[in-house]
């Protein structure tokens, strides 16, 4: 059986491994989903106020808002008129979502803009919201 080709100990492989390139893959790829939430949430420059007191939010919120010190309104990152807001909420309620809204503010934001959004969510529908704040330890 000398004449068989590819079954000898001393010939080199012609081949390449990929299964460690996979498993490469597959650790960076669970490293960015793990990341990826934290690197949204700071990519609207918002200084949160401190509270002692707190709860860890466990699951992230489709119903997210950022209110930043110039007013302006963000839902989920992306740049909301405050006029189109009630229409939009209506429109992603139909869809049977309800899970309450998490707002984030800057501590330079007035008062009565965060009032303004509670008050659109509310007429919305959604009468569960948290406020985030930096744990003040």
């Amino acid at each position: 059986m000398a004449g068989f080709a590819g079954n000898s100990d001393d010939e080199l492989m012609s081949g390449i491994n990929v299964t460690p390139l996979v498993d490469v893959v597959l650790v960076l790829l669970i490293i960015f989903l793990i990341t990826a939430p934290v690197i949204y949430q700071n990519a609207i420059k918002v200084q949160l106020p401190q509270a002692k007191s707190g709860e860890d939010a466990s699951k992230p919120n489709p119903l997210t808002f950022v209110i930043n010190k110039e007013g302006e309104l963000f839902w989920n990152d992306q740049k909301m008129d405050w006029d189109a807001l009630p229409a939009r909420l209506q429109s992603y309620l139909r869809l049977g979502s309800n899970e309450g809204a998490t707002v984030t503010a800057d501590k330079a934001t007035p008062h009565g803009t965060v009032v303004r959004l509670m008050d659109v969510l509310r007429q919305s529908g959604i009468v569960k919201f948290s406020l985030t704040v930096e744990s003040k330890r």
